[in-house]
């Protein structure tokens, strides 16, 4: 392995022997951290669609999602945030981060709440891969940090993946027999994931964003380049912020959740085009190909939260 790097050609942004062993087992923590986060939600609309009569339909959707895909998300998101820089990644981080809390502001306003979790997908993972990467920087046993972190991540998200599939498939026989005791735990307490989910984002992305401000300073030999580079981000990400809020304010469906994808990543990459690195663009690409797969696998959610 220490000696990988010396006879595999060099490839822009990629790095060969234990620092791609790194990136992959980073990327794989975000991939079921997401996984996590697709899996409580899932419970939290199927039991918020059994109890409504008008919404069956939405019902049968969630519940004929096919399980075997959700193998195949975590994989090719693995890829996805092991190939994405570490500097995109964190300006994919303070991208939502603003967007979120425009939303969170304009919740009074007739914004789903429910839609913005499944909105941070590829952003949450990309988090999760900026924070490890400044919580393990410098460690002696970073590899073996990470493959405990990849581990118990692991754990979690295929635990709550059965969790899904058996409240897809048992919660209804099981809510009103009152013997199984998961079921009964969710019939009590159902309504308390999507509070689950914020603090636990809330934690997630408050330690990515100081992560994602360090990575990226810390390529900078002077405060006037730090300047040079802020400025014009800010003012970018403020401008595509009051775009989207207005596009997602006069619009219905799900044709606006994937325009915003294309306008903020044609944002983004303009701007790196102007003061950003040539491998920059190609980490946007990857960026792009993976908000819209997470987007895309999460369809059937995305129209049960826009109706709620």
């Amino acid at each position: 392995m220490f000696s990988l790097g010396s006879w595999l050609p060099a490839l822009p942004g990629l790095a060969w022997g234990w620092a791609l062993l790194d990136a992959l087992l980073q990327g794989l923590v975000g991939a079921c951290a997401v996984s996590v986060l697709c899996s409580l939600l899932k419970v939290y609309l199927y039991i918020q669609c059994l109890n409504d009569p008008e919404r069956q339909v939405e019902k049968e959707a969630i519940r004929m999602q096919r399980w075997v895909l959700e193998s195949l998300h975590v994989v090719m998101l693995t890829g996805v945030l092991a190939l994405v820089g570490s500097r995109v990644a964190a300006l994919v981080v303070l991208e939502f981060s603003l967007r979120a809390i425009s939303t969170i502001l304009s919740l009074g306003k007739g914004t789903h709440s429910s839609q913005l979790y499944l909105l941070c997908q590829y952003s949450l993972g990309c988090g999760v891969s900026c924070g490890l990467s400044f919580l393990l920087e410098g460690a002696l046993h970073r590899t073996c940090n990470l493959v405990l972190a990849a581990g118990l991540a692991g754990l979690l998200a295929a635990y709550t993946r059965r969790l899904a599939r058996h409240v897809c498939t048992l919660y209804e026989l099981h809510s009103r027999a009152c013997y199984c005791g998961v079921c009964i735990l969710l019939l009590a307490a159902g309504h308390g994931i999507p509070r689950l989910l914020w603090n636990a984002l809330a934690i997630t992305f408050a330690v990515a964003d100081l992560a994602a401000v360090v990575l990226i300073n810390r390529d900078f030999l002077s405060t006037a380049e730090a300047v040079r580079f802020w400025t014009p981000l800010t003012i970018c990400y403020t401008l595509l912020v009051i775009y989207m809020q207005e596009e997602m304010r006069q619009s219905t469906g799900r044709q606006p959740v994937y325009q915003t994808v294309l306008v903020r990543m044609g944002g983004l990459l303009i701007l790196l085009l102007t003061v950003g690195r040539w491998t920059d663009v190609l980490h946007v690409l990857v960026s792009l190909l993976g908000e819209l797969w997470c987007l895309l696998r999460a369809g059937v959610m995305l129209e049960a939260c826009r109706r709620q």
